[in-house]
Formats: structure tokens, sequence, C-alpha cells
């Protein structure tokens, strides 16, 4: 059973991910970056619901910063770096109110900075906590398209389930039609007790 929408829902908050970043080229680690404009947008709609500056300084061995800016925010985030087990270095972010290390950052509707996941406790919750089952199994249909989509620029209006896109390995293409099918399966079995129900009334 979905929980009541009392608390704030993550995902309709902000979120700061350092891979992510480091991916798109907004931070280098062992190179200071920036100023630099980010926007984050609506995943359904593709709006744009917030947009900032973002500045690092990563040149550091074991420590750096990063400072975001949108609106009256300005917040200065400390990093660390710590030895990976094969070579190199991971970072992370520390949250500034929990001093514990994390990969993503939060900032909840309503919230004035950010911070990880444990700092907002109880007050939020993944969006999926909100979701009854089938929407949890429509909504994880949607991720396995979009991914395979994306993934083989296919058209996501002409496909169900995409074909295997030209690069993907078959036993990774095989796991995402396992997990497709298993929620076709749950939602086939939403379907079979609603007529049920209705024949009961007739």
């Amino acid at each position: 059973m979905p929980r009541p929408r009392q608390r704030a829902c993550l995902q309709d908050g902000l979120r700061l991910d350092l891979n992510r970043l480091a991916r798109r080229g907004f931070i280098c680690p062992g190179a200071a970056t920036g100023p630099v404009g980010i926007k984050w947008t609506n995943s359904y709609f593709d709006e744009e619901v917030a947009s900032g500056v973002i500045t690092a300084d990563m040149s550091g061995q074991h420590e750096g910063w990063l400072r975001i800016q949108i609106g009256q925010l300005d917040q200065r985030i400390i990093l660390v770096a710590r030895p990976r087990h094969f070579g190199g270095r991971q970072w992370f972010f520390l949250c500034p109110y929990m001093h514990r290390r994390a990969m993503l950052l939060w900032m909840p509707p309503g919230a004035h900075s950010f911070a990880c996941r444990q700092r907002w406790a109880r007050q939020v919750a993944y969006a999926s906590q909100f979701h009854g089952r089938d929407d949890r199994a429509h909504h994880g249909q949607a991720k396995i398209k979009s991914r395979l989509c994306s993934i083989g620029h296919f058209d996501p209006d002409e496909w169900d389930l995409p074909p295997k896109p030209k690069w993907m390995r078959w036993r990774t293409y095989n796991r995402a039609v396992e997990k497709f099918d298993r929620y076709e399966a749950v939602l086939d079995a939403g379907t079979f007790a609603l007529v049920a129900k209705l024949k009961g009334f007739i």
C-alpha cells in the first residue's frame, strides 16, 4: 500500500550527483573549474525548474570544495577524496549537516540548502514510496524503455519494448526484458483482479 502523501518527495526537489557532474564536465578531479551554468529540468515535461552556477576546486590531493549558487542560495560544500582499492581516488561530498561522505546531495521542496538523504530523515521519501504496486510497475517499465530508447536512439512512440541496442550485450538486454516482463505480470494481475471485482458488481 502506498504511503499517504505527507512527506516531501525528494525527486520533486533538486539533486547534486557528484559522478554525473564529473561526467558532464561541470567539475574535473585534479583541476579548478567554473563558474559554469547548470539547470534542472522536469523529467516528464523537459521544462526548466531551476538554474544556477557551479564553481569547484578539486586540485588538492585529499580535499576540495564546490560552490553552488541558485537565486538566494550561495552554498559552499567540502569535497573529500579517498583512495580506491584498485588505484586512483574517489571524490565525495561531505554533507554540511551530517558530516558524512555522500555521492548525492538533495534539496527537497521547501528546503534552502543541499544535504545528504539522512539529513532530511522522515521529512522526505522517494517518489516510489508514494506509488502503489501498479504505479511502481508502470514506472519500472517506463525506466527500462527510456534507457533502451536512449542507448539505441529509438523512437519511444514506436516501441512497447525496444529491441536490443547495437552495442548492448545480450545478457544485459535479456535481464532488462525479464524485468520488464515481471512488471507486465504485475500489471496483468492487477487487471485480472479489477475485472473479477467488476464482475462481482454485475
